[in-house]
């Protein structure tokens, strides 16, 4: 089984996070001993996911990220001093879909989930050399829109992704769409408020009971062995992932 980038095999050392995320929620990951490194924003697409760390990064794997090239300088310098293989990506993001979706990739098992007419050639070059297959999709915001619960298991609201993975075998659950805010749109996405901090601490941006799903999310955790940290005590928001890191 090829790991997940997106689940660390260990306590994260750091996380890559939405650099306008609250103090709240970057106070909850210091106290959890997790490095957090901010994003700088992307001038180039709107305002709502200029931040996202899911829109300008992919983690290939544990030690090798593709970065849009919009960014790409800000994160060399401020990774300079880990082992991270660090790779500029060919398309340069532009303002609105599709033209912002090329890094915005989600994995689970040996695949990869994308509209694959607009995902950066240079990462698709990096994925079909690890042997990673392609789950082709309608949603191009793929990442953001898939939280993944362990090697084989995700939770989406997204019909596209859940038709398609359901083919492949993938657990998926399927939940309502809303109830997670994201600033400037009107509502976020289960993938984009979620991240895993250790391979069994699934980190939830915020507070999610009000959402239709709450106990249909905690029994699928529970089932595959994860546990919910909750940064802060506000309503759950999309930030557009947390990307953890485990760098020597």
């Amino acid at each position: 089984m090829r790991k997940n980038p997106f689940i660390p095999i260990q306590k994260a050392k750091a996380v890559i996070i939405d650099g306008s995320v609250s103090e709240k929620v970057i106070n909850t990951l210091t106290e959890l001993d997790i490095h957090v490194i901010k994003t700088v924003k992307c001038e180039e697409v709107y305002d709502a996911i200029s931040y996202h760390p899911d829109i300008v990064i992919h983690p290939i794997d544990y030690q090798t990220l593709i970065i849009a090239p919009n960014v790409y300088d800000y994160y060399k310098d401020m990774l300079k001093n880990t082992h991270l293989k660090l790779i500029k990506g060919e398309r340069k993001l532009k303002r609105n879909y599709p033209e912002n979706i090329a890094y915005n990739v989600a994995r689970v098992s040996r695949y990869a989930i994308h509209n694959f007419k607009y995902t950066d050639e240079k990462l698709k070059y990096y994925l079909e050399k690890l042997g990673i297959e392609f789950i082709n999709v309608k949603q191009g915001y793929s990442k953001c829109s898939t939280c993944i619960v362990s090697d084989n298991a995700i939770i989406t609201s997204d019909p596209s992704i859940y038709k398609e993975c359901n083919k492949y075998s993938i657990d998926t659950l399927f939940i309502n769409s809303g109830y997670i805010d994201l600033p400037g749109l009107d509502y976020g996405f289960i993938g984009g408020a979620t991240g895993f901090i250790s391979d069994i601490q699934l980190a939830f941006t915020g507070e999610y009971q009000h959402h239709p799903n709450f106990l249909d999310i905690n029994v699928f955790l529970k089932k595959y062995g994860k546990k919910p940290v909750i940064l802060s005590n506000k309503k759950i928001i999309d930030i557009g992932s947390i990307i953890p890191l485990v760098y020597n």
